[in-house]
């Protein structure tokens, strides 16, 4: 009897009733999981908010190439990796804010390991209290992945916007 007592006794102190059972599942970061589409725009995002150049850099493949229109000089103009680091990082230090939204999926196709996608946004830049830029456009993504189970990785970027 002693025994089934001190066994009862074990169990109960191991089972709280009114403590939920944790959950097991993994949960997708607040700052976004870029082994998904969705994830990868997330991340973006996180990384433009927060003003993270580490979230950034790991969402560029080592042979990113970004590119946009210059239109005072009327020239297309495209720089690498190490030079959209050097811009992004300034950029994100010399700023009070950033607020990054993506709008509509324009135009996309791939499989997965290889993804094309097009997305309006809009980028509110708030360089101080009394100076803030609208930026609206569309973002043109060619994003890569070694494996179906890698994040993806944005290869190229075309910036389509008003800036």
């Amino acid at each position: 009897m002693k025994i089934a007592i001190v066994w009862v006794a074990l169990v109960l102190a191991a089972c709280n009733p009114f403590a939920p059972a944790l959950d097991e599942s993994p949960a997708e970061s607040p700052f976004g999981d870029p082994k998904t589409i969705d994830g990868f725009f997330t991340a973006f995002r996180s990384a433009y908010q927060f003003r993270d150049t580490s979230l950034y850099g790991k969402l560029l493949a080592s042979n990113f190439t970004f590119s946009y229109r210059n239109f005072d000089r009327g020239l297309d103009l495209e720089w690498g990796r190490d030079e959209e680091m050097r811009t992004t990082s300034a950029l994100f230090e010399s700023v009070l804010g950033l607020d990054l939204l993506w709008g509509n999926v324009l135009d996309s196709s791939g499989n997965d390991l290889v993804y094309d996608i097009t997305r309006s946004f809009s980028l509110t830049i708030t360089l101080n209290l009394a100076e803030v830029l609208n930026v609206d456009g569309r973002a043109i993504f060619h994003l890569e992945r070694p494996t179906a189970t890698d994040p993806w990785q944005a290869v190229r970027w075309r910036d389509e916007s008003n800036f």
